[in-house]
């Protein structure tokens, strides 16, 4: 598919409201509140053609007005950031690809935005793109709080769990690694503009429900996620120390 068939942007959700750090889009990370990093990063991403912010708080629409940006007001009912998205995508035409860019990832690499668009543009039957990193560390394999996936030997996603995937049955947990090959999931989403809107409709399924894990309703209706592997990090910005990490970093980078 070339460059002029498709249009392609990345909607960035952004909710003020956040238990561990409220006002999270908006707190201060080299100068700037954190949801311009993302915005910034994403429109340097070679695939993307627009980048907008969705978000149901008026200060963050002031916030990224004031650096330039673009930002849609979307209803504080959405259950979830891929609701928001859907919400503003209903208003957009001529969009054929739509990037979720999760708003507290301020080190996003666009390299690894561009990969996960990249299968999209390449193959007109994929319908939902996604990245995976493989699992270098113990620690990381049993850790619950990092979704792990199973791919097929054509990319596309098996299962998404928060449990070590596969269970090496006959070799001890600690030689897990040497044998076989474990994947993390990375959360950017890429989604064919027909297909997200379908999928905003879709019930709830009790996979999901029991993982946590809202990709997993894809897989339980029955459609494909494609995954691109990468080797590049981010670091989402969840708790008060991720926040003065993320900042130590950004000072290096001055």
């Amino acid at each position: 598919m070339s460059a002029l068939a498709t249009r392609t942007v990345a909607i960035i959700p952004a909710r003020y409201g956040s238990t561990r750090l409220p006002g999270k889009p908006l707190l201060e990370i080299g100068g700037k509140p954190m949801i311009q990093h993302v915005v910034e990063r994403a429109s340097q991403a070679m695939l993307v053609e627009r980048v907008l912010v969705a978000t149901d708080d008026q200060r963050i629409v002031d916030a990224v007005h004031g650096f330039g940006g673009e930002a849609v007001m979307t209803s504080p009912d959405c259950r979830s950031g891929t609701d928001r998205i859907a919400e503003v995508v209903r208003s957009l035409s001529g969009v054929d690809i739509v990037v979720n860019v999760q708003g507290d990832e301020p080190l996003i690499p666009p390299t690894m935005i561009d990969a996960a668009v990249k299968p999209l543009w390449e193959d007109p039957l994929i319908l939902v793109g996604t990245l995976v990193r493989r699992i270098a560390r113990t620690e990381e394999l049993n850790d619950p709080a990092v979704p792990k996936v199973a791919l097929d030997r054509n990319g596309r996603c098996l299962f998404f769990t928060r449990s070590p995937i596969p269970h090496g049955r006959d070799i001890p947990q600690e030689a897990w690694l040497d044998h076989h090959t474990y994947y993390r999931h990375i959360g950017i989403y890429v989604f064919r503009r027909s297909f997200l809107l379908r999928y905003a409709l879709l019930e709830q399924t009790p996979l999901e429900r029991a993982e946590q894990l809202e990709q997993l309703r894809i897989l339980e209706h029955g459609y494909s996620i494609h995954a691109a592997v990468t080797e590049e990090e981010s670091m989402a910005v969840d708790t008060p120390a991720d926040l003065e990490r993320v900042r130590r970093i950004m000072e290096s980078l001055l």
